[in-house]
C-alpha cells in the first residue's frame, strides 16, 4: 500500500513537472530573500563581538544578553513619543488613503472615454513610482524658506508672512499626510478600480430599473462588493502599522532637528541610534519588536473579521 501511494505521488510529480519548474525560481527567491535573513533575529538577543571573523562566527560566539537590547526602545525618554507618532501617523494613513482611493476608483470607473481613463490612471499611479528622494526635493521646492513656491507665491496671495517650514513642527502632521496621500494613493486606487471593474454590470442595471440613484448604487452595490478587497488591504496595512516609511519621515523632513518631536518614528529613531552608537543589536531588537507587534495585530484583526463574517477573513 505504501509503495503504491509513493508511486502515485511520483507519477503526479512527474505529470506536473513543468509547473513545479515554473514555481522553483519564486520558491528559491522566497527562501533567500525572506527566510534566510530571519537568522538575523539572533542579533536582537546578543552582544555582537566584531572581533570574530565571519558572520556565522560572530553570531555563534557572541554572548547572549537576553532582552537588554530591547531596553534601548523602552527605557528611553523618547519611547512614548516615537511609538505614539508611529501608530497615529499610520492609522491616519490607512483610513485616509483607503477612503480617497475608493472615491477616486469609483470616479475613474465612470469615465467612458478609454483614452482619458488610461491617462488619469497613469497620472495617479506616477507618484507611486517616483523615488522618495525625488519626492523630498519636490517637497523642498514647495517649502524652501527663501525660494519655495509656498513662501514666494501662494502665501503672499493671502497676505500671510513667510513660514520657516523646517523649523515649525506644528505644520508637519498635515504635510506628511498630504505627501503620503499623493505618493501612495495611485497604488491603492488601481487595486480598488480593478475590483470595481470586476463587479457584474447586471447589479447596476437592476438597481437603475428599481430607480436607485448613483449614491444608492455606490452604497448598496459597490462598497459591499468591495469589502473583501478593503478588508484584505486593511489587514495587510495593519500588519505594518509599527513600520514607517523611512524615506517619508527622514528624507522629506530633511532630518530636521526641530521637527523630531512631531516627525520622529521608530524607524528614524533606530537609524539615528545605529548611526551614532553603531549597535546592530539594538536596531535588530527594534525590527523584531515591530514584526511581533505587527503579527499580533494582524492575527487579532483577522479574528475580529472572522467572528463577524468568516468568508471575508484573510485566513
Amino acid at each position: 500500500m505504501t509503495r503504491f501511494l509513493q508511486s502515485k505521488r511520483l507519477k503526479k510529480l512527474f505529470r506536473y513537472r513543468a509547473m513545479f519548474l515554473m514555481i522553483l525560481p519564486g520558491v528559491i527567491y522566497l527562501i533567500i530573500n525572506n527566510y534566510l535573513p530571519m537568522l538575523g533575529i539572533t542579533f536582537a538577543f546578543k552582544d555582537l563581538n566584531y572581533s570574530y571573523r565571519g558572520l556565522f562566527n560572530m553570531i555563534w560566539h557572541s554572548d547572549w544578553i537576553g532582552l537588554k537590547n530591547f531596553e534601548y526602545l523602552f527605557k528611553t525618554k523618547d519611547a512614548f513619543i516615537i511609538t505614539r507618532n508611529t501608530i497615529l501617523y499610520n492609522a491616519v494613513f490607512i483610513v485616509l488613503n483607503t477612503a480617497v482611493a475608493i472615491t477616486i476608483a469609483i470616479l475613474l470607473n465612470d469615465i467612458r472615454n478609454k483614452l482619458a481613463s488610461r491617462l488619469y490612471q497613469s497620472l495617479i499611479l506616477l507618484p507611486y513610482l517616483i523615488s522618495m528622494v525625488i519626492v523630498a526635493y519636490l517637497t523642498l521646492s514647495f517649502l524652501n524658506v527663501e525660494n519655495g513656491i509656498m513662501n514666494r507665491i501662494i502665501l503672499p496671495l493671502f497676505g500671510i508672512d513667510p513660514v520657516s517650514w523646517y523649523n515649525e513642527p506644528r505644520h508637519w502632521p498635515f504635510i506628511l499626510t498630504l505627501v503620503n496621500l499623493w505618493k501612495n494613493i495611485g497604488y491603492l486606487c488601481i487595486i480598488y478600480l480593478a475590483a470595481i471593474v470586476g463587479i457584474d454590470p447586471e447589479y447596476y442595471e437592476a438597481a437603475k430599473i428599481d430607480g436607485a440613484n448613483k449614491w444608492q448604487q455606490i452604497k448598496n452595490i459597490t462598497v459591499p462588493l468591495l469589502m473583501p478587497t478593503i478588508i484584505i488591504m486593511t489587514l495587510l496595512a495593519i500588519g505594518r502599522i509599527f513600520n514607517s516609511d523611512f524615506g517619508l519621515f527622514y528624507q522629506v523632513t530633511l532630518n530636521s532637528g526641530p521637527l523630531q518631536s512631531t516627525t520622529d518614528v521608530i524607524d528614524t529613531y533606530v537609524y539615528r541610534g545605529l548611526m551614532t552608537l553603531g549597535d546592530i543589536g539594538m536596531s535588530s531588537a527594534a525590527g523584531v519588536y515591530q514584526s511581533i507587534v505587527g503579527f499580533v495585530l494582524v492575527i487579532f484583526s483577522n479574528y475580529l473579521v472572522a467572528r463577524k463574517d468568516r468568508e471575508r477573513a484573510l485566513f
